[in-house]
């Protein structure tokens, strides 16, 4: 994260746009950030929730929580690898072992060469002591690097199968999960879990490393002698408090300044970015975006210039606190010395068990305040898993026939999740197989809702969709996916090769170029694969090596070329034609009316309603209701329908037949597609308005 500012010190409070103090919680922004962003710059995201949790919590609630996080990172391991994980405990416990005997070595030797007798003599009785001192260092060396290792092998596998575990139970969520906004925030936070998961193992292993090497050392000095126990204690607890002070004061100062970062960031990009470089420079937009990046800059600088000084501080009264400590426990070492209550050997080994302790004791509380922080995320992932299974799309249920006579709407109601009211109201409508089937109507109208509906993404809330005779609710939505192909409106364009791009629509085989350029020629994309420079093989993806970027049109192609791959029994196509040029336009619904008479049932939705005039049978939609449908004759006709098709249809003919008149250059509200589709319907009139004439 790169340093960044504002106009003012986070120490000067400002208030909102209407005098109002600062909302509680929120800290401080300055005058730049209020004026550019109505306030701090805040992510709006799952993973937010947590700022500064673990900062809040106390010792004694940390350690109550610990073994508890800690049993979620040995599962997940044990998930992973077991045997690296039994190799990361046995080395460590190994080397807490080695910690001791060294210690109790250490001691046997300072006695040898401390003791009375020549020198030659001392040395020749220090000799045990000293290889066993030896020994215990290459076994300590061996056991560090096997848990080293270990970790390093454990920690991807962890990482990965926590990862597979989530992606995978996510991928298999109702959609109505997807787009409520609870479970999309718990996924947002959950992918933190998987990341976190890796670290607690780290973690993990250099708590169990210290605590043991932290008991090691304690057991030795409680066997040399009852009073050194206490003195380790207060050594450590200076340099523990220290570190845990100034780990949550950076966390804390982070946050602060991270505000002022991001935001400088953001207009950093601004100033770079190709989209708004005109603006930039026509309207002059760089020195003020730039005087405010300053402002930001210098207000991080301030932030982080405190911290420096809060570190001095903290970094003060520990040395002091440890100082004193230290002097008293050298003290209390010399008066046992002095009273001849301790041998001089023992001294030295209790200096060196006391030195080791006190790291122990300041490594173990730093890496308790990290694996706290990260469990909060593995919980997330814990609880998405949890709710993933208990929200998944059922694996069972019945066949879906392959010779169905139709597929039918009875008396259907749906509403999305949070939404005011439903999208769908008791809609009844009727699609032969085999036929070509328009739905028609205004934006918002519940057209595209139809087709979730009918390929199984959502099910009513009441009334059925039958598949013949079976409900799409008792059906196997597996099966009932493997019968629909579908182009929606905002179709994905994979960052993939094209042959990808096109193969993927049956992904379940192997790709087969035959297979996948018939699909492309039968779409017309044989002309955009052609003018690849690699053809199939070419990345449609840009900012990558080789990488290519198409067209509107051109992704319209692929994304045809995609349903046709993979040949469902129904093609449900949403506005297909609306970045194509009109001959590119006119040769697309040829061929989807073309696929009827191979026995393929088409659900198309346009805002086209010239391209409707071959359909076999159209549903006109309005606020969630079928408000009329028949074929485009009876439609036409006065005396067989409302009007409601009639008069849209007419309103775009006049709309293409004088398109230099401004009063007639507005197709009928809400019957156009957006920006695009306005504009190529504009491109298409002459088609549109033959068509229309006819």
């Amino acid at each position: 994260m790169t340093s960044t500012s504002d106009k003012t010190s986070t120490s000067d409070k400002t208030t909102a746009s209407d005098g109002s103090p600062p909302e509680a919680g929120t800290g401080t922004h300055s005058a730049s950030e209020q004026l550019l962003f109505g306030g701090r710059l805040d992510y709006d995201q799952g993973w937010n929730q947590y700022r500064g949790t673990w900062v809040k919590l106390g010792m004694w609630s940390m350690a109550v929580s610990f073994p508890r996080q800690v049993a979620v990172a040995v599962r997940l391991a044990r998930q992973a690898d077991r045997r690296a994980l039994y190799t990361v405990a046995f080395s460590e416990v190994g080397r807490g072992v080695a910690q001791a005997f060294t210690l109790v070595a250490v001691n046997a030797l300072l006695a040898e060469l401390l003791a009375s007798g020549t020198l030659a003599d001392r040395l020749r009785a220090s000799v045990p002591a000293l290889v066993l001192v030896s020994v215990m260092a290459v076994v300590a060396s061996l056991l560090k690097s096997a848990s080293t290792a270990s970790t390093g092998v454990l920690e991807p596998k962890v990482q990965r199968v926590a990862t597979e575990r989530y992606l995978g139970l996510v991928a298999r969520v109702e959609m109505d999960a997807i787009e409520d906004d609870a479970f999309h925030k718990l996924m947002d936070s959950a992918q933190w879990g998987a990341d976190g998961a890796r670290r607690m193992v780290g973690y993990c292993t250099a708590v169990v490393a210290s605590g043991i090497s932290l008991i090691a050392a304690a057991s030795v000095l409680t066997v040399l002698h009852w009073a050194l126990l206490p003195l380790l204690v207060a050594m450590a607890l200076p340099s523990a408090w220290g570190s845990l002070t100034m780990a949550r004061a950076r966390y804390t100062s982070w946050h602060r300044f991270v505000q002022h970062a991001r935001a400088a960031q953001l207009i950093s990009r601004l100033l770079i970015d190709q989209q708004a470089a005109g603006e930039v420079r026509v309207h002059d937009v760089g020195p003020f975006l730039l005087e405010h990046f300053r402002g930001m800059a210098e207000t991080s600088e301030r932030e982080q210039t405190r911290l420096a000084w809060v570190a001095a501080r903290t970094g003060l009264v520990a040395d002091g606190a440890r100082g004193v400590a230290t002097v008293a426990a050298y003290g209390v070492l010399g008066l046992l010395l002095w009273n001849g209550q301790m041998a001089l050997a023992v001294g030295g080994t209790a200096v060196l068990a006391i030195r080791a302790g006190s790291s122990s004791i300041t490594d173990l509380v730093l890496r308790v305040t990290d694996i706290q922080e990260e469990s909060l995320f593995v919980a997330d992932l814990e609880r998405l898993c949890t709710e993933a299974e208990r929200r998944a799309i059922p694996e069972a249920g019945v066949d879906v026939p392959d010779d169905f006579d139709a597929i039918r709407f009875e008396n259907v109601t749906f509403a999305y999740h949070g939404a005011d009211k439903p999208s769908l109201r008791e809609v009844d409508l009727v699609i032969p197989r085999g036929r070509t089937v328009a739905l028609v109507g205004r934006n918002g109208s519940g057209k595209s809702t139809v087709a979730k509906l009918l390929s199984g993404l959502h099910l009513p809330a009441s009334g059925r969709v039958l598949w013949g005779e079976v409900s799409a609710a008792e059906a196997c939505r597996a099966r009932l996916f493997s019968r629909v192909a579908m182009v929606a409106q905002d179709f994905q364009r994979w960052p993939f090769t094209a042959r990808v791009n096109i193969g993927i629509g049956r992904s379940d085989v192997a790709m087969d170029d035959t297979v996948i350029e018939a699909a492309a020629a039968y779409a017309g994309a044989d002309e955009v694969v052609k003018g690849l420079p690699r053809g199939l093989s070419t990345l449609l993806a840009k900012g990558y090596r080789g990488g290519q970027e198409l067209s509107g049109g051109q992704w319209q192609k692929i994304g045809l070329a995609r349903a046709k791959a993979r040949d469902g029994q129904v093609l449900i196509v949403d506005e297909p034609t609306s970045a194509l040029d009109p001959a590119a336009e006119q040769r697309v619904f040829d061929q989807i009316h073309r696929l009827a008479g191979t026995g393929q049932t088409t659900v198309l939705i346009t805002h086209r309603l010239h391209s409707v005039r071959h359909a076999d049978l159209i549903y006109v939609l309005d606020a969630g209701r079928v408000v009329e449908h028949g074929t485009f004759a009876q439609l036409m006709d006065p005396a067989t329908s409302t009007g409601a098709f009639r008069e849209a249809y007419e309103l775009q003919a006049r709309q293409f037949a004088a398109p230099s008149v401004p009063a007639q250059s507005a197709p009928a509200e809400g019957w156009t597609g957006g920006t695009s589709a306005g504009t190529s319907a504009g491109t298409s009139g002459g088609a549109a308005g033959g068509a229309a004439g006819g």
